[in-house]
């Protein structure tokens, strides 16, 4: 009974410790992402000008925008090496469920891509003079809308593996199922610079954060079959 109950876990686990020791052996992709973040979201105050209250007002739209750029380039290398070097194929048959070593991808993916990001947003977001609980506000949004970033454009990228031109089609897929969260967690901190309840906004991306979990690791494992078949 007890080896049941821990085979998924082993299943997630294994798949996001693999993903993981392969993303830091090609830590250059993963900085590229934390210099677009920051190189994007520093321009914009030198654009704008010092005016800090034009400033604060589009604080959360930038960062969010960056954040969301920023997981999308690291998205077309989710399933592409493992395809390119016939892995991918060994892990459909692996003994283990493919929605589990799904998940497991996408968790690896959120915490080399949106973790970092989230963690850094609330100092980038000083340049735009948030503080107290605008930072944390922020913090919080990207926390629970990055791992949704990870799961919808996890599920684009399966449906794009091997298709010449793949980035730009899953970058279409994706981008439109992306506005609602940006929605969420842009309005959050606005919210709160407006001295307006926001528990709405970050309930909801609890909610779709919730449902991601439970939906997109089947989902990403029925894209893998379609495009493998």
């Amino acid at each position: 009974m007890s080896a049941a109950i821990e085979a998924p876990e082993r299943a997630i686990w294994l798949a996001a410790a693999r993903d993981l020791r392969l993303g830091f052996r090609s830590r250059a992709e993963l900085i590229q992402a934390l210099v677009f973040l920051v190189l994007v979201v520093s321009l914009f105050p030198l654009a704008i000008g010092p005016e800090s209250a034009i400033l604060k007002r589009v604080a959360a739209g930038v960062v969010w925008v960056a954040a969301l750029l920023s997981v999308l380039l690291t998205l077309p290398r989710l399933f592409s090496a493992d395809h390119a070097d016939g892995t991918l194929e060994q892990l459909v048959l692996s003994p283990y469920p493919l929605p589990l070593i799904a998940a497991g991808k996408i968790l690896a993916h959120w915490l080399m891509a949106g973790l970092p990001l989230s963690v850094i947003a609330p100092l980038l977001g000083l340049q735009f003079g948030l503080a107290g609980e605008e930072l944390v506000v922020l913090t919080v949004s990207l926390m629970l809308g990055t791992p949704i970033l990870s799961m919808i454009g996890a599920i684009g990228a399966a449906l794009t593996l091997g298709v010449r031109g793949g980035s730009i089609l899953m970058a279409l897929l994706v981008l439109p199922l992306y506005i609602p969260v940006l929605i969420f967690g842009a309005g959050a901190v606005e919210q709160v610079m407006a001295s307006i309840d926001y528990s709405a906004n970050l309930s909801l991306l609890g909610a779709g954060l919730l449902f991601g979990a439970l939906a997109s690791p089947f989902a990403v494992a029925t894209a893998l079959r379609i495009s493998l078949d």
